[in-house]
C-alpha cells in the first residue's frame, strides 16, 4: 500500500488500549475491520433500518447495506488519495453500530426517555453508543470487554460529541478520542479534526446515504421522478443519462441517474481534497488533525449537497407516512423503556447484572436506566416489535 506522509501508517498507530501482539499476516486496522465484521453488533445490522422499517420491505436499504456502501464509496476515494483503505473501511463498517432500532425515530426516542427519566441524564447519542459497543459492550474476547480497537478507527467512529461526554471520555482517557472535542479554558483544543481518513469516512456517508435515499424513495412510492427534477444535481445526471439514452425510462433511468451522480460526487471529493492538501502541505497525520477539515466537495458540490438533503427532508423524511411509522416506532421505544425500568427482569439477566449506579454514560456497569438504553439501541427492528407485542399485548408496527 502507497501511503502518502499524511494517511495513517498502521506501523505508527497510537495503539490499542489494551497492547497486543502484532498479527503476522494483517494489519492493526485491517485486524480491527475484522473483528468489526465478526461482531454481534454488526450482524444486528441487517435487521436496522435507514429511512423504510424492516417490515416494509426486503429491497429497503437497511443499516449493514448502507454501511457496505459507504465501505465502497470510501475505499474507492482513499485510494486515489493514497490513504489508508483499511482504516477507512474499518470506520465506515463500525459507524453504525450504535444505533437504536428505528433509525433516528428510535434515537429521538431513547434520547428523551433518558433525559425524562433523570433530567440530568447525559442522554443517548448513536456515535458514542457506537463508541460504547466496541469499547466495553461487545463480549468476545477473554482477556477485555469490547473489541480493542486502535485509536485511529475509534477515533473515527465517535464523529460527533456532546461537550458533556467528551469530558467523561476525556477523563477516563486523558488525551484520546473525545480529546478535539473538549475546549480548555483560554486554549483551542489540542486539536480539531480526526485523520482525513475519518474525515473521508464522514463525506462517503453523507454520499451514500443521499443517494440512496432517493433510490428508496421512488421504491417506496413516496417520491417521483417528476419530484427529483426539482433537485439541481438530480436532474442534472438525469439530462445526461437522456442525452445518451432517449428511450431510457423508470428503474433504469433512476439507477443510471443515481450512477453518474454517485461518480460526478467521487471525482469532486477527490479534486476538492487535493486541492486542499496541497494548500495545506501537512507533513502528518497529528497536522492533519490541526488544520480545519481537508477531505471536501467542492463550494459548487456542498451547495447542491445541501439542496439534496434539503429536499428529502422536506418530500421523504416528512411525509406523512413516514412520519405516522416514525411515531408508532417512538412509541415501541418509550413502551419498552419503561416497561424494563419497572420490571429489570423482563430483561435478560446478563443485563440487569450490569446494574451498578455508576454515572458516567461509558462504564460497563452503568445506572439502571443507562443499561436499558443500551439493551434497547442493541435491539433489530423486528426483536423490538415482538418485545413490544410480549410486553404490552399490542402490535404497533408490522
Amino acid at each position: 500500500m502507497n501511503l502518502a506522509a499524511y494517511a495513517c501508517d498502521p506501523a505508527l498507530s497510537r495503539g490499542r488500549r489494551i497492547p497486543e501482539p502484532v498479527a503476522p499476516t494483517r494489519s492493526d486496522f485491517q485486524r480491527d475491520r475484522d473483528r468489526i465484521v465478526h461482531s454481534t453488533a454488526f450482524r444486528r445490522l441487517v435487521y436496522k433500518t435507514q429511512v423504510f422499517l424492516n417490515h416494509e420491505g426486503d429491497l429497503f436499504r437497511t443499516r449493514l447495506t448502507h454501511s457496505l456502501e459507504v465501505a465502497q464509496l470510501g475505499r474507492s476515494i482513499a485510494r486515489t488519495l493514497q490513504l489508508n483503505e483499511d482504516l477507512v473501511e474499518a470506520i465506515a463498517l463500525a459507524h453504525d453500530l450504535g444505533h437504536t432500532p428505528f433509525g433516528h425515530a428510535g434515537q429521538d426516542a431513547l434520547n428523551a426517555c433518558l433525559k425524562s427519566h433523570n433530567p440530568d441524564s447525559a442522554g443517548f447519542e448513536h456515535n458514542l453508543q457506537s463508541l460504547r459497543v466496541v469499547d466495553s459492550l461487545e463480549e468476545r474476547y477473554p482477556d477485555y470487554d469490547g473489541l480493542n480497537l486502535t485509536f485511529e478507527t475509534r477515533e473515527g467512529i465517535l464523529k460527533h460529541c456532546s461537550k458533556r461526554n467528551a469530558r467523561h471520555i476525556e477523563a477516563r482517557e486523558p488525551g484520546g478520542v473525545a480529546r478535539r472535542f473538549v475546549d480548555q479554558p483560554g486554549h483551542e483544543p489540542a486539536w480539531r479534526q480526526p485523520s482525513l481518513e475519518a474525515q473521508l469516512a464522514n463525506l462517503a456517508d453523507e454520499i451514500a446515504y443521499n443517494a440512496h435515499d432517493m433510490d428508496d424513495g421512488v421504491r417506496s412510492g413516496l417520491l417521483s421522478l417528476e419530484q427529483l427534477e426539482d433537485v439541481p444535481l438530480f436532474s442534472r445526471y438525469r439530462r445526461e443519462t437522456l442525452a445518451v439514452y432517449p428511450a431510457l425510462k423508470d428503474r433504469r433511468l433512476l439507477f443510471e441517474t443515481i450512477r453518474r451522480m454517485l461518480s460526478a460526487q467521487v471525482y469532486d471529493v477527490i479534486d476538492a481534497t487535493r486541492l486542499a492538501i496541497a494548500q495545506a502541505a501537512p507533513a502528518g497525520v497529528q497536522a492533519v488533525r490541526q488544520h480545519a477539515a481537508l477531505v471536501c466537495f467542492s463550494d459548487e458540490m456542498a451547495l447542491q449537497s445541501t439542496s439534496l438533503k434539503r429536499f428529502l427532508l422536506q418530500n421523504l423524511y416528512r411525509h406523512p407516512q413516514v412520519v405516522q411509522t416514525t411515531q408508532a416506532a417512538r412509541q415501541v421505544v418509550r413502551d419498552l423503556f419503561e416497561a424494563y425500568m419497572a420490571d429489570p427482569a423482563q430483561m435478560p439477566q446478563a443485563h440487569s447484572d450490569r446494574f451498578d449506579g455508576g454515572d458516567s454514560p461509558l462504564a460497563t456497569g452503568a445506572k439502571p436506566e443507562r443499561v436499558v438504553a443500551d439493551y434497547i439501541a442493541g435491539m433489530t427492528d423486528r426483536f423490538a416489535v415482538r418485545e413490544h407485542e410480549r410486553l404490552t399485548g399490542q402490535r404497533l408496527l408490522g
